[in-house]
């Protein structure tokens, strides 16, 4: 996945308020989308695709912004930002593929125990901040899409901390469901940053 997709630069949030609801003031044109349109036969298929299409969303909701841009914080005393949520979705994605489902003793990317919120907290408008993210985020995926390849039957299980267990299919589905939450609050972190709304 690259940083940024292809989509067209947006104005200040006034211009793209006054503009309306229209294609100009929303991501890509319906034609350039880099997401599916649905329509698949298989469970595998289903579950892989949509949760691609979550994490292409999250991309989209970021996509030509600066570090400033990214690590601004929605309301006080809110600690939540586009460049917070990419780092928290890597830190998500270690989490369940790595630490779960491929059973490797691997340390968090970002929390501590002194900060269990540190991919949020310390999601600040430098740069290099930025560029750790998104390296992070793609080698979770990266790992994850590899995992989930190489793992024939959905009904294979990870063991969490507590010793419980969770099948992968079950783990893709709630995949999609973290994604789908987080790109509501993207949804809105974006508006309030240039205008851009939807999709």
């Amino acid at each position: 996945m690259s940083d940024s997709p292809a989509a067209d630069g947006a104005g200040p949030a006034e211009q793209g308020r006054s503009s309306g609801f229209a294609w100009s003031n929303m991501f890509v044109h319906p034609d350039e989308d880099p997401r599916s349109e649905g329509g698949f036969e298989d469970e595998r298929t289903v579950l892989v695709e949509y949760l691609r299409d979550q994490r292409l969303t999250l991309q989209l909701k970021c996509a030509d912004l600066d570090a400033e841009q990214l690590a601004r914080r929605a309301v006080p005393p809110s600690t939540l930002s586009l460049l917070g949520l990419v780092r928290h979705m890597a830190e998500v994605e270690r989490g369940w593929f790595r630490r779960v489902m491929a059973g490797e003793d691997v340390p968090p990317i970002y929390r501590t125990d002194d900060d269990r919120d540190a991919d949020f907290n310390d999601a600040i408008a430098d740069p290099d901040v930025v560029a750790e993210a998104w390296r992070n985020w793609r080698a979770e995926i990266e790992f994850a899409e590899r995992l989930v390849d190489r793992t024939p039957d959905l009904a294979t299980r990870g063991r969490m901390r507590d010793g419980e267990t969770i099948s992968l299919r079950e783990l893709l589905v709630h995949m999609i469901e973290e994604y789908a939450r987080h790109n509501g609050h993207a949804d809105l972190l974006r508006e309030l940053i240039d205008g851009r709304v939807g999709q």
